[in-house]
């Protein structure tokens, strides 16, 4: 049986966040976030305290290195002689190094795994406007393609199904009937939300159909509708903008004083162990649902779980296959169905005004 065919593409590019890996890359890394937007510093070394609880290291880029081993792995395993290529937007590597070591590796085109999986200006679009400042002015930069957005791909929603149900079997037997499911996800600012997709609104609706989905299958499974609720963490922007509410420790708050008996956090809006889930989420919320006696447990992320692992190999040669002018079957679950392959003109407006980015209808 003849390999997977992956032309036209000669790389897998790994695009990520980034995060600091030490206590002296804490503020630069901040800064390096934030430029542009009149932060101050002392702001910056406030939120920079989250960090100290972890020696001042954001475990982002060792899961990157972990899925990246994993990727490698997967596409030996399935027969793809494929270099993987990975690239921050804040942190080191940062992406135009990677793309500039990729053109030096005579690497032509390339396609982009992108670690958000979400439509708005700072999950999707912004990634987009990165790429193109990376190989903006670089001789030999390959054409880039990003692949689909995959929030209701079943190699990733698997995962999160399976994580939930775990979390529920480790509550005590009398609170896991009557428990609540809480979804987590980045807030953002609601004019945000407003200027996602192409039409708006598609990041609570993306957000909203996963969820449904998942709670969905977890019925099923385990014979209860259990209730649930979209929440969100880690707002970072001015007091007078509105943001996506409710926060996670008021949605905690919420749920005890109406006689909840335990709730499950599903951090559906994040593919590994980011610091939203390890702060946000372990640190912070857990400590609030400690304090009202809430039982409370924390679902897994997909991480480098096997399923979204070779999601990504399904990803890449889904694209190929159109990029060759072929047919092709797109894996999705819920409402919403796959997603397209260029994002659309004016998709994810940039707040701040019209920037260039790449991967996007003319």
């Amino acid at each position: 049986m003849p390999n997977p065919d992956v032309t036209p593409y000669d790389a897998l590019l790994l695009v990520s966040f980034g995060g600091p890996e030490g206590p002296d890359d804490v503020v630069p890394f901040l800064e390096n976030v934030t430029r542009g937007r009149g932060i101050p510093r002392e702001r910056l070394e406030e939120v920079g305290k989250h960090y100290s609880i972890f020696g001042g290291r954001s475990p982002i880029n060792d899961l990157n290195r972990d899925l990246l081993a994993s990727l490698r792995a997967d596409l030996a395993e399935a027969g793809i002689d494929l270099p993987v290529y990975w690239g921050n937007r804040n942190w080191d590597p940062y992406l135009r190094d990677t793309l500039a070591q990729m053109a030096a590796d005579g690497v032509t085109r390339a396609a982009c795994f992108m670690t958000s999986a979400y439509s708005s200006w700072s999950s999707c679009r912004q990634y987009r406007e990165n790429l193109y400042d990376a190989v903006e002015g670089q001789p030999g930069a390959p054409v880039l393609d990003k692949l689909r957005h995959y929030f209701n791909h079943p190699g990733f929603v698997g995962p999160v199904v399976d994580a939930t149900l775990a979390a529920l079997a480790d509550l005590p037997d009398d609170v896991r009937r009557g428990a609540h499911l809480a979804f987590v996800t980045h807030s953002v600012p609601t004019a945000m939300n407003d200027t996602s997709g192409p039409d708006g609104g598609a990041y609570v609706e993306q957000h909203l159909s996963v969820s449904t989905e998942v709670a969905r299958q977890v019925g099923e499974e385990t014979g209860i509708e259990h209730p649930w609720e979209l929440v969100y963490c880690s707002r970072s922007g001015s007091p007078h903008a509105p943001w996506l509410e409710p926060d996670v420790n008021d949605h905690l708050e919420a749920l005890h004083g109406a006689g909840a008996q335990a709730v499950v956090m599903v951090p559906l809006g994040f593919v590994s162990d980011h610091m939203e889930v390890v702060y946000d989420l372990d640190t912070e919320a857990q400590a609030t649902a400690e304090r009202l006696g809430l039982p409370a447990r924390r679902a897994a992320t997909a991480g480098t779980d096997p399923r979204f692992v070779a999601m990504v190999r399904d990803l890449l040669l889904e694209r190929a296959t159109v990029e060759r002018g072929e047919d092709v079957v797109r894996a999705s679950v819920g409402s919403l169905g796959a997603l397209w392959d260029r994002c659309p003109v004016g998709c994810c407006a940039n707040p701040k005004g019209e920037r260039p980015a790449l991967c996007g209808e003319q």
